[in-house]
């Protein structure tokens, strides 16, 4: 999924310099921005008050959005470099085209996975005989320097592992998690996972006290380490956990993120992650000049501009707040 906000303007994050060592109990809210023709998204990374969650760099929650009379998501083809996209849904279903030729239908509970690499171009949108809800997230993770440059690659993954406990069933993403490991393909140690709790439900998941997290809430009403957190908004933890108390006063959906600190620091603009103002300003010129990113074949649009770089420098400075 594509920022497609046209006052982009350039986030600041890695580095561990502002990594909260202990746990905490930050309450982050979203910023709505639209997408597409049709849809709105709660932006809840980066985050005036948090840019990441271990590799964690980018977090929209959707929905539910009733799309039944709606053509849903549209999302033109977009450029992205070095970053990985995680597409993950509640209800609905998400039609992924990318430049290295692939074509797949995403559905609830499926991982559509992509690593751009040195240069990648995709686009979403609902199919057009498509379920009358949408909801969902999209994420990115930051890759690491040894690894920004990779091959782009597509990976679709129908089968997931399960962590279960009374009251609580988690879907392992990313990562891993009590023992159990994800198929998709990491840079970092990280974790992420969708989590189901029924009304009523009492349970300690376990962590890793390296890791940092957070945890987005999807639907219903839960309490997070104590915390009330309701639809849309995401409660930052820190680090220093072992264990995590999930408690449900309704049926309800959360998503944890986690992941060891990312050491790196990052210059993010627009769709693209790099370290330095020339690595920007070529993957601009490499997107506008039609080189370099590929082509999206089949997509009913044409692909989204840049937008203008910013007349201040770009300079990785580390996490800010």
């Amino acid at each position: 999924m594509s920022n497609l906000d046209r006052r982009a303007v350039p986030a600041v994050c890695g580095g561990r310099g502002f990594v909260v060592a202990e746990p905490v109990r930050e309450l982050l809210s979203p910023r709505r921005v639209p997408l597409g023709e049709s849809t709105e998204v709660r932006r809840l990374l980066p985050n005036l008050g948090r840019r990441m969650v271990g590799a964690w760099c980018f977090v929209d929650h959707y929905g539910p959005d009733d799309i039944a009379d709606e053509p849903g998501m549209r999302v033109p083809p977009h450029p992205h470099m070095g970053l990985q996209t995680v597409s993950w849904l509640h209800e609905g279903e998400v039609l992924h085209r990318d430049s290295t030729g692939s074509l797949q239908l995403i559905r609830p509970g499926q991982l559509g996975l992509m690593t751009s690499g040195r240069a990648i171009s995709h686009s979403e949108e609902s199919p057009r005989s498509h379920a009358r809800f949408l909801h969902g997230a999209q994420l990115w993770l930051a890759l690491p320097g040894p690894h920004r440059h990779t091959d782009p690659r597509f990976e679709y993954h129908a089968d997931l592992p399960m962590v279960t406990a009374p009251g609580l069933t988690a879907t392992l993403i990313l990562g891993d998690l009590d023992g159990a490991t994800s198929p998709g393909t990491t840079y970092t140690p990280l974790v992420g996972a969708d989590l189901a709790l029924t009304r009523g439900a009492d349970v300690r998941l376990p962590l890793e006290a390296d890791f940092e997290y957070a945890v987005l809430s999807m639907s219903g009403e839960a309490h997070v380490a104590g915390v009330p957190l309701l639809p849309g908004s995401m409660l930052y933890l820190g680090c220093g956990r072992t264990e995590l108390p999930l408690r449900a006063e309704s049926e309800a959906g959360l998503m944890l993120l986690g992941g060891e600190p990312f050491e790196e620091e990052l210059i993010m603009f627009w769709n693209w992650i790099g370290r330095s103002q020339e690595e920007i300003e070529q993957a601009r010129r490499d997107w506008t000049e039609g080189t370099r990113f590929g082509e999206v074949k089949g997509y009913d649009g044409e692909p989204l501009p840049a937008p203008d770089l910013p007349a201040t420098p770009l300079k990785p400075r580390g996490r800010v707040r």
